[in-house]
C-alpha cells in the first residue's frame, strides 16, 4: 500500500474514476512489494499545478524524483529502474 512518505521511491499521479490509474497503481504495487520499495500516490485533481501539468498523461510514475513513464506502467521497465 502507498505509505504517503515523502521519500517514496515510486510516486504515482492519477485522479479518481481513472482506469488506466487504477491498472497502474495493480502493477506499482506489486513491483514495489516484490522489491521491498516504498511508493505513494497523489490525486493531480488535489493540485491546480498537477491538475495543469499532468492532466493528459495520467496516470504518471517518477522513480527517484525523475519522471519514468505516463498512461501506461510498463512492469519491466519499472522493476529495471528500480534495480539499477
Amino acid at each position: 500500500m502507498a505509505d504517503g512518505t515523502a521519500d517514496a521511491r515510486v510516486l504515482l499521479l492519477g485522479k479518481p474514476g481513472c482506469h488506466l490509474c487504477d491498472d497502474a497503481r495493480v502493477v506499482v504495487r506489486r513491483v514495489a512489494v516484490e522489491l521491498g520499495v516504498t511508493w505513494e500516490e497523489r490525486d493531480i485533481t488535489a493540485s491546480e499545478e498537477d491538475t495543469r501539468l499532468y492532466w493528459d498523461q495520467i496516470p504518471v510514475t517518477f522513480v527517484d524524483g525523475v519522471q519514468h513513464d505516463f498512461w501506461r506502467v510498463d512492469e519491466s521497465r519499472l522493476r529495471a529502474a528500480l534495480t539499477r
